[in-house]
């Protein structure tokens, strides 16, 4: 059996579960982000029966909050890999780790107290292994004007991750029994992806967080039976909504997020209707209507009889989507 399930999605936490159960080699469960709090999305598996104990690796599509808030403290309870492409993790790890700022003359005091203890050191060099270490403190003389501090030893690395596993755009990999094929998504990240998951002769496809569907994302969408795509802003709504200008402008722009009309000229041009469950995601709360985004999709879907077959559904913020299972 084949299962997947929201957990949540929208701006404030993306999270969803691919299950595989196979009597002969046993089974695999993968966390696709992890945006909510760990206290959160154990608290939604629950409602859904899914044990967060047996999960067996995290995957994420990119470091954007939504999509990693609770990512470091559920991995580590959790004791499991984590999934990223090498420039995700390095961009999250950059996010999560703490940086404070001295300044020059902070700086000068310090490198003046470190100096004058190597001197006071017994440092002779008949007594030394290797003499060329001691002397003047390893800082850099031509320090910038703002410089990092090191974090105290006794404060947790909020970076820290059980394992991290890297994977490319392009290459799949093995998870358990489910084969992992991730490619690259239009989005204004370090290096996002979205996946496409086969288990069983079932292929589930998931894109969201791009900013239009390029040709290599629809190669990769055909022959799905399950879709989870993202619908995320009506156009009228966005331009007279509250966000600011800048802000419109990402989410307008190609490496932002798709509109309901742009999902829905996917689905009515290019969409092969292979897939037995299409999903809409990452709907606004604030910039959209779930009935806008049905509407839009069922006109397109409508266009083709071929496609009435398809079971559309809208993947919640607040709570997690009953499972869907093949």
């Amino acid at each position: 059996m084949v299962r997947f399930t929201v957990l949540a999605s929208g701006s404030k936490g993306n999270s969803s579960i691919v299950t595989c159960e196979s009597g002969s080699s046993g089974s695999t469960r993968i966390l696709i982000d992890a945006g909510l709090s760990c206290r959160e999305l154990f608290r939604r598996m629950a409602l859904v029966n899914e044990d967060p104990s047996t999960l067996d690796a995290i995957l994420i599509t990119h470091e954007h909050a939504d999509h990693v808030n609770g990512l470091p403290v559920t991995a580590r309870k959790l004791g499991i890999p984590v999934y990223f492409t090498e420039a995700t993790h390095r961009a999250w790890v950059r996010q999560v780790t703490p940086q404070r700022k001295i300044t020059y003359a902070q700086w000068a005091e310090e490198y003046a107290k470190q100096k004058a203890a190597a001197q006071n050191a017994d440092c002779a060099i008949d007594d030394c292994e290797a003499p060329e270490t001691c002397g003047e403190p390893t800082l850099n003389s031509s320090a910038p004007s703002e410089i990092p501090a090191e974090v105290p030893d006794a404060v947790v690395d909020p970076a820290r991750l059980p394992a991290v596993n890297y994977f490319q755009p392009g290459q799949p990999f093995q998870i358990g029994s489910v084969e992992v094929s991730p490619f690259t998504i239009p989005h204004d990240a370090a290096d996002p992806v979205g996946f496409v998951f086969t288990a069983q002769g079932l292929r589930l496809g998931l894109a969201t967080d791009l900013g239009y569907m390029p040709p290599n994302v629809q190669a990769q969408l055909r022959r799905c039976d399950l879709l989870m795509l993202e619908s995320n802003h009506d156009l009228e709504m966005l331009r007279d909504g509250p966000y600011p200008w800048s802000v419109k402008q990402r989410v307008l722009s190609r490496v932002g997020h798709l509109s309901n009309d742009a999902t829905a000229q996917y689905l009515e041009e290019t969409y092969d209707g292979h897939a037995t469950w299409l999903i809409l995601a990452h709907i606004s709360e604030s910039n959209n209507h779930p009935d806008l985004a049905r509407m839009a999709a069922e006109r397109a879907l409508v266009s083709k009889p071929s496609l009435l077959a398809n079971r559309l559904l809208l993947a919640p913020q607040h709570e997690p989507l009953p499972p869907i299972c093949f």
